[in-house]
């Protein structure tokens, strides 16, 4: 793809069905007794490899319409073991939260990824179902996938995460609910808390202290109507280009506000952008709304904290924005961006560094030092698919043109995005 200043971004437009929401719809089902039926699903590749797993697992999944699945739930001990290997593809959501449920099955499990799969640190999650009693082991003992696990009785611990992380308090949720006794997960912050919600919504015994997650055994989940709103990170990249193009007015339509996501927006206004929140409303215990945006100046501000983990997947778009503002933004507490589908630090400031950014690498961040006019150049993405979208909206501001040779990991998580940002571009 190769891209070109614009003058601005005016009209509307609807991102996909939140990734996080989307996989655990289908997890969460797939666990279920009875019929569920999933709307606005986001069909990237990540979320198809879920499907894929528990459609080897023995689930009865069907997509009768675009966005729209049917999952016919086999309950939380009728899953059958898979013929071949379950392959997660580039979907770190999908393995760590598959191997909480893998953990407590009565049969053994290969489970793979890609080579970027393969390299992201899973000792995370196996330390922990360890503690509960899981079998399951690093093939290559490099804490990394393939994973080999065999079923084992679990039991309930209480669990004090390093960092916070939604993925491994989900994979041990998970698995408490086939073990014997109560399973806690504390936090040092809270972490987006979309399986909370939607376990509860299933009829799990889940209730929240803090940021202690407690979780009973025993309960069955029942089918339910799921609608998914729309994805905060993918809207991110149009809140940015929105806030950084001159004359631009931009609405999108219905866009997931959860607190623990929202992070996005408070950055964002933290800098100055001009955000309106509009039709709000909720839906199986997410909240959402339509977000007009309008251009406005930005200025530099300082990003860490309790921040972070309510938008580690949207700090590469963000530092674009950084790189447009005036003043410095400091983004810190970020080390997690280092184990991504990319090293993350090191893509964003590589390649702003590129676009002619003043910007510096710290061990857990970046200085940013905005204002600077930015030209076209050859972005590598590392084939992720984040660094790929955030760099197409540095692209529309910059001088000269920019090339992404590596796009199509955009299908990861938002394969209609480029056609969406067209339409929206003026020149």
């Amino acid at each position: 793809m190769k891209f070109h200043q614009v003058s601005k971004l005016q009209g509307t437009v609807s991102v996909p069905g939140d990734k996080s929401i989307s996989h655990r719809s289908i997890m969460f089902a797939s666990l279920a007794e009875g019929t569920s039926e999933i709307t606005n699903f986001l069909e990237g590749a990540d979320c198809l490899s879920t499907i894929d797993c528990f459609r080897k697992l023995g689930v009865d999944i069907t997509k009768p319409e675009p966005g729209r699945v049917i999952v016919h739930g086999r309950g939380l001990h009728g899953l059958q073991p898979p013929s071949s290997t379950l392959d997660v593809g580039n979907s770190g959501t999908t393995a760590r939260l598959i191997s909480g449920i893998l953990s407590a099955q009565n049969f053994t499990t290969h489970l793979t990824g890609d080579a970027s799969i393969q390299k992201r640190p899973m000792k995370r999650i196996i330390e922990p179902l360890s503690r509960m009693g899981a079998d399951i082991r690093s093939e290559k003992n490099n804490g990394c996938a393939p994973l080999l696990i065999q079923g084992s009785p679990l039991r309930g611990i209480h669990y004090t995460t390093q960092v916070a992380s939604a993925q491994v308090k989900s994979a041990i949720l998970l698995a408490g609910l086939y073990a014997d006794g109560i399973t806690k997960v504390t936090e040092p912050c809270l972490s987006r808390n979309h399986s909370e919600l939607m376990l509860r919504l299933f009829g799990a015994d889940l209730h929240t202290e803090g940021t202690t997650a407690i979780l009973r055994p025993g309960s069955s989940l029942s089918g339910q109507m799921i609608s998914v709103p729309g994805d905060i990170s993918s809207a991110a990249y149009f809140i940015a280009a929105g806030s950084i193009l001159p004359g631009s007015d931009i609405l999108i339509r219905n866009v997931g506000i959860n607190p623990t996501r929202d992070g996005i927006l408070k950055a964002a206004e933290a800098m100055g952008a001009d955000i309106t929140l509009e039709n709000l409303r909720s839906g199986n215990g997410e909240p959402s709304a339509d977000l007009h945006i309008r251009s406005s100046a930005l200025h530099g501000a300082q990003i860490g904290g309790s921040l972070i983990p309510t938008l580690i997947d949207e700090l590469p778009v963000l530092a674009v924005m950084a790189a447009f503002a005036d003043g410095t933004t400091v983004i810190r507490d970020a080390a997690e961006l280092k184990v991504k589908e990319s090293n993350r630090i090191d893509s964003i400031v590589t390649n702003l560094h590129a676009m002619g950014c003043d910007i510096e690498a710290t061990p857990d961040g970046m200085v940013i030092r905005g204002g600077r006019p930015l030209h076209g150049a050859v972005i590598d993405t590392h084939d992720d698919h984040r660094i790929a979208m955030s760099f197409a909206v540095a692209a529309l501001g910059a001088k000269g043109e920019t090339h992404i040779p590596a796009s199509d990991c955009v299908t990861i998580s938002y394969p209609g995005f480029f056609q969406h940002l067209g339409s929206l571009c003026k020149s």
